[in-house]
């Protein structure tokens, strides 16, 4: 994955995250639980993704910045991440 699918997918994550959150704050004005969990449930997937993209573009720059190639960059699972984020 390079720079710019990275940021297309990050873009991408936080366009629908904006949308939920809208969505979760027209669903509580009207009561709609069943709205609220769905929306709960994707922005707990959303947040792990983004973190990973971000850890990825981390590894990348840090490798050009040290004369590698940020194509040696690996996406690392979430589990290891938020281990790592504490």
């Amino acid at each position: 994955m390079d720079d710019a699918q990275i940021a297309a997918e990050v873009e991408a994550l936080e366009a629908e995250e904006r949308k939920l959150r809208h969505e979760e704050e027209q669903a509580a004005e009207a009561g709609r639980r069943d709205v609220l969990d769905e929306d709960r449930h994707r922005l707990a997937e959303i947040a792990p993704r983004l973190a990973q993209l971000a850890d990825l573009q981390r590894q990348r720059t840090a490798l050009r910045n040290a004369g590698g190639d940020p194509d040696d960059a690996q996406l690392r699972d979430a589990k290891t991440i938020a281990e790592y984020r504490g």
